[in-house]
């Protein structure tokens, strides 16, 4: 029988500092993925929803990434098909566009509705990450469990 002992809280420290330490370089990629990767940026909208917090309630922890209040941050991720609708103008007198080569111009159009490919930002990233993140758990565990 071999008796090993280490230092629990060393080790959960650890943990803590590595799991910290990915949640901001899974953020990043995430965000980089939203500046032209895989979505092309307007407004910035959705690059600035982009928000990760870490929880420690002393045995265990976790790690959240997620998009909060962009309605059509859902669509992007796992795509979808959007129902027909009217858009009508509001903040001008008409709506302005170009078919064609020339200018229309029109106080509402009907949108038949769209089918939104999936434009993984979220899980694609973690997927591709998720190499990093083991080894660097494991890493994390050597280097506490390893006599200083």
């Amino acid at each position: 029988m071999i008796d090993v002992e280490f230092d629990a809280p060393a080790v959960q420290g650890a943990l803590l500092g590595q799991a910290d330490a990915l949640r901001g370089a899974l953020e990043a990629r995430i965000q980089q993925k939203l500046s032209g990767e895989v979505l092309q940026t307007r407004s910035g909208a959705l690059v600035a929803s982009i928000i990760s917090s870490i929880e420690n309630d002393g045995s265990n922890t976790s790690v959240s990434i997620s998009s909060t209040g962009v309605p059509y941050a859902a669509i992007q991720e796992f795509g979808g098909k959007t129902a027909a609708h009217d858009i009508v103008a509001v903040k001008a007198k008409a709506l302005a566009f170009s078919i064609g080569g020339d200018q229309i111009f029109a106080k509402s159009v009907h949108h038949p509705g769209s089918t939104i490919p999936a434009r993984s930002y979220l899980g694609s990233s973690l997927a591709e990450m998720s190499d990093e993140i083991e080894s660097g758990f494991k890493q994390a565990i050597l280097e506490a469990l390893t006599p200083g």
